[in-house]
């Protein structure tokens, strides 16, 4: 196991999750809930599930796909949505 990659893979994710739209939901389950572990648990596995969908996918397309290609489309996306999110803001 390459320890290196787990925890680039933990600190990226763990930074990106914070206080995004999932964390939020969450949020607002577990303070209608009494049941928080059941909340917990949920939100968990829909977490684990949802990664092992990426990493299952992420293998596949590196197969047909460069990676050098998916990093730059990647990127590009995320300088995208950070453009648009400053344009509508400014509209606000």
């Amino acid at each position: 196991m390459d320890l290196k990659i787990m925890a680039t893979t933990f600190a990226t994710v763990f930074l990106a999750e914070l206080g995004d739209k999932t964390q939020l939901a969450t949020l607002t389950f577990a303070a209608e809930s009494k049941a928080r572990w059941a909340v917990f648990i949920g939100s968990a596995v829909a977490l684990v599930a949802s990664s092992a969908i990426a990493v299952i996918a992420g293998e596949a397309v590196a197969r047909v796909v460069p990676v050098l290609w998916f990093k730059r489309a990647a990127g590009l996306a995320f300088i995208a949505i950070g453009i648009w999110t400053l344009a509508s803001a400014r509209s606000a």
